[in-house]
């Protein structure tokens, strides 16, 4: 299990409503020698100012501007040297930057260290809106998969590969 953050629509100021993030890491089969996967996932509850619809519109609107094509392959930010997205991984916090948001969410160990080991994670930012993710609450293993692996989500997503970032001493 996990637990979802927000950003409000007043945090936001905009017409995408509460954006929730939240973080998961794959768990590769036992015979597998295959890494662990840290995942972020970005979708909104649907509860813009003026309904899911033109909140889904706001956001596919912006991560466009951000550079994030929609339904297309993975974009590979690790190898940009200049990216609008941005992740900080440090003392079991993640913190997200992209254009239209900064949030900052609590990770696992097990979170950290992959994004540490492989040195990147996954970014999924999902246009379909999730009502049933709140705040705070935690989000269930199959209520997060059947989410992520309905067979609408790929073509309304903007999937990325996002360099891990750590604070320098």
């Amino acid at each position: 299990m996990t637990s979802s953050t927000a950003v409000t629509p007043e945090q936001q100021g905009s017409l995408l409503g509460t954006l929730i993030i939240i973080p998961w890491a794959n768990e590769p089969a036992p015979d597998s020698d295959g890494p662990v996967t840290p995942f972020l996932l970005v979708c909104s509850r649907g509860d813009g100012r003026e309904g899911p619809e033109a909140g889904t519109k706001a956001l596919r609107a912006e991560l466009e501007k951000a550079g994030l094509p929609i339904g297309a392959n993975v974009t590979d930010l690790t190898r940009e040297t200049r990216s609008s997205v941005s992740l900080l991984v440090e003392a079991e916090q993640a913190v997200l930057s992209l254009p239209f948001l900064h949030v900052q969410c609590p990770v696992s160990p097990q979170w950290q260290k992959a994004a540490y080991e492989t040195g990147s994670a996954y970014l999924m930012c999902a246009l379909r809106p999730w009502p049933e993710a709140v705040q705070g609450k935690p989000v269930g293993a199959e209520q997060l998969r059947a989410f992520v692996s309905d067979e609408q989500m790929v073509p309304t997503s903007a999937r990325c590969l996002v360099p891990v970032r750590r604070v320098r001493t």
